[in-house]
């Protein structure tokens, strides 16, 4: 056997550079390259590997490392899960800052590939600086707060443990059931320690991604349910993006008249103007699809998670005799809801239910396409209402704001959200013209995502115009990774909406009887009151200071001249614009369903004593689908 002596990093690093991915017939390289903070954990092991086949494994140096996983499931996403990168920090603080990250890309289900140090697997030294001491057991250390939002964990204490971590690794990044964040904890020493390795271990793999089609027998009943059902409703997820099953759901569609309506994940599987997008579902959907939901005897989930945003907390499908198709890769989805499970691939499963619909002539009555054709008509009433320019001398809304970038992008462009106030806008009012233009975390809405993943997501499509939606509380969570876009020449767009203060939340607590307590950014005004005079923060100066070029917009016509002139920069560049109001979330439409945020069971204030009844209300629609 051929041997090759090389320290852990080393062929750790040789190995990664040499996984590929295949699916349909196109490989592509599993790890496009690997983001590092280098600290004493780490630099002379997976840095100096890193130095030592740069050729081979390209490197971006990070900020944050918890922005660092985010760039990376922001370049997994848009690589429809096929490709990703690698995240390598120091013990400690570096480690524990991945945590987030890991949540974020395991619940969403996007591959990212961990590589913390750790402390010395010999223990020359004990306890070493940042180390973890746990009386009761000696094999602890902080990454093991990793294990509970890692798709596969493992503990590398011996240069030869490292070839079937290494292999188990690459199995669960490249499963479309398994996949999310995978951790393999590094110990210092055993990262700079030489081993002979065999070289088949550097031969170059292909991991097939999978397509796995319906069962027969799932497959006929799935038909027949479909052809019983009078009023029908395709929910769309990220699933549908994942499988790149857009054409085989317009295909599903067309076919079958059968409307369709999209989760955050999903939305942009239709296209806004193909005439079965009746828009998002759930609690922030629009009023056609949640209509629809209410009166559907049959829910046909599509790679969808049923999370409690998409059924309204389980109060949304009303129908006393719905039922539920889940067409969905991963058996734990497929029996949600105690749904019919159809377990395959999204674009496989499709394609062969269109066949067998068309077969059989199967298409929706001529009275429900009309119907929700004209209730998509009157909702896109409102949403031109909303999104229509104002008096060019005045200062935006955010639907205002929404509009005049909706009025300048075309189907090329990306925009990148995640949390506050925006994705519920987003959702309900933004028309979605490209299979991948609309790219919304949802699943863990975490803070602080967008402007690293916006990064990902450009390092993925170089040649595409990326804008990152940031509220100023987001903007304040994670503002880092702008110096590694400039650094880097990546040339991001940022659209910053200064509301001075969680306007999402805010909205939230004024509707649960807690008034928009501690939601504000402003100076306090007695008992903790925050409302006093906005807070003197200049968050467009801050932008520049980190290396961007800031374009401020202080009205409505400013701001439509900004926005073009920001999407033909080639440099990364900031649109700053303070919104018309901070009292309100955004003016947009209201909820067209309800969310469950438990209200204070017994208070003395009106505001929580009248929010309790409302929750009361509610809650008492709610129901077990069995």
């Amino acid at each position: 056997m051929t041997t090759t002596r090389l320290t852990v990093a080393q062929a750790l690093v040789r190995f990664l550079a040499a996984q590929h991915t295949e699916r349909d017939g196109t490989r592509r390289r599993l790890i496009g390259a690997t983001w590092g903070i280098l600290g004493h954990g780490n630099v002379a092991g997976i840095g100096q590997a890193l130095v030592e086949y740069a050729d081979a494994m390209p490197y971006h140096q990070g900020r944050n490392e918890q922005a660092m996983v985010h760039a990376a499931v922001g370049y997994a996403r848009q690589s429809n899960r096929l490709s990703t990168h690698a995240v390598t920090t120091s013990i400690g603080p570096g480690a524990t800052n991945l945590v987030t990250g890991a949540a974020l890309a395991t619940i969403n289900h996007l591959p990212v590939l961990l590589l913390p140090g750790d402390v010395f697997a010999t223990r020359p030294a004990d306890p070493v600086l940042q180390q973890l001491e746990v009386p009761y057991a000696g094999d602890v250390s902080v990454n093991d707060t990793l294990r509970p939002v890692s798709r596969y964990f493992d503990r590398v204490t011996r240069p030869e443990a490292l070839i079937p971590a290494a292999l188990q690794a690459m199995r669960v990044l490249t499963d479309p059931v398994e996949t999310g964040a995978v951790t393999l904890a590094l110990p210092q020493d055993v990262q700079a320690e030489a081993y002979d390795w065999p070289e088949e271990f550097f031969a170059e793999r292909v991991w097939t991604v999978r397509r796995p089609g319906a069962d027969p027998t799932e497959l006929a009943e799935a038909v027949r349910v479909i052809r019983q059902s009078r009023r029908p409703l395709v929910v769309a997820g990220g699933g549908v993006r994942h499988s790149r099953a857009e054409e085989a759901l317009a295909e599903f569609a067309t076919a079958t008249r059968i409307p369709v309506a999209a989760t955050q994940a999903g939305k942009g599987a239709l296209r806004y103007d193909h005439p079965q997008d009746v828009g998002g579902i759930g609690h922030t959907g629009t009023a056609t699809a949640d209509g629809l939901a209410r009166t559907a005897d049959l829910v046909i989930g599509v790679g969808t998670r049923y999370t409690d945003f998409t059924t309204a907390s389980g109060t949304l499908f009303e129908h006393p005799g719905v039922r539920f198709l889940n067409l969905n890769i991963a058996p734990f989805d497929g029996h949600k809801l105690a749904g019919l499970p159809l377990v395959a691939d999204a674009r496989s499963g499709l394609g062969e239910l269109t066949e067998a619909l068309v077969t059989h002539g199967h298409r929706a009555a001529d009275a429900y396409v009309t119907e929700y054709t004209e209730g998509k008509e009157r909702w896109e009433r409102r949403v031109d209402a909303c999104l229509a320019a104002g008096e060019p001398t005045a200062r935006p809304t955010q639907p205002q704001v929404i509009g005049a970038l909706d009025a300048l992008v075309d189907e090329s462009d990306i925009i990148v959200g995640a949390a506050g106030s925006l994705p519920g806008d987003l959702h309900r009012l933004w028309r979605a013209r490209s299979r991948d233009q609309y790219h919304l975390e949802y699943g863990y809405s975490c803070m602080g995502y967008e402007i690293p993943a916006a990064l990902g997501v450009k390092l993925a499509a170089p040649e595409r115009n990326v804008w990152a939606l940031v509220g100023d509380g987001t903007y304040l969570m994670m503002p880092t990774e702008i110096v590694t876009a400039v650094q880097e020449s990546v040339a991001i767009k940022l659209l910053l909406v200064q509301n001075h203060g969680y306007a999402s939340i805010g909205g939230l607590s004024e509707a649960v009887g807690g008034e928009r307590f501690g939601t504000a950014y402003r100076f306090p005004a007695g008992a903790g009151r925050y409302t006093g005079a906005p807070l003197p923060v200049d968050l467009a100066a801050n932008a520049a200071s980190l290396g961007m070029r800031v374009l401020r917009a202080r009205t409505a016509g400013e701001l439509r001249a900004a926005l073009a002139e920001a999407r033909d920069a080639r440099t990364p560049t900031c649109v700053y614009v303070e919104t018309e109001t901070s009292d309100t979330v955004s003016g947009a439409p209201e909820a067209q369903a309800w969310w469950d945020v438990p209200v204070a069971e017994t208070a003395t204030r009106p505001s929580a004593v009248k929010a309790r009844e409302l929750y009361e209300r509610h809650v008492s629609t709610r129901r077990r689908h069995l």
